[in-house]
């Protein structure tokens, strides 16, 4: 993988990086505990913990994320030859993938 195509994953994985961060924040936010003694109905306060329970799997997802997409930087910035090859068949990863999902260690064929 040539440097200018790096430089691009890598600004993407950073960009990507920030929005995760920000999601993060944001759902954070929401997930707060629903209050058993709030003044509302019983339904309502079902659909609280059933919203509570959906923002907390987005943060849960959004967190493993991150964590892929700082994986995936470490790997850039060390050079790691294996980086941008599909561990199932050893091709190059399409750089549109790339950009994409820079912390994909698949190619589009493999991950069908």
């Amino acid at each position: 993988m040539d440097e200018a195509t790096k430089k691009k994953i890598r600004q993407a994985v950073l960009q990507q990086m920030e929005i995760c961060r920000q999601e993060i924040a944001d759902l954070e936010q929401r997930a707060e505990t629903v209050e058993l003694d709030q003044p509302i109905g019983r339904l309502s306060r079902m659909d609280s913990m059933v919203n509570q329970g959906i923002v907390m799997s987005s943060l849960n997802k959004t967190k493993h994320r991150l964590a892929r997409l700082e994986q995936a930087l470490k790997r850039l910035d060390a050079d790691d030859p294996e980086y941008g090859l599909c561990v199932e068949c050893g091709e190059e990863i399409a750089l549109k993938r790339l950009l994409a999902l820079p912390e994909s260690e698949v190619c589009i064929h493999c991950a069908e």
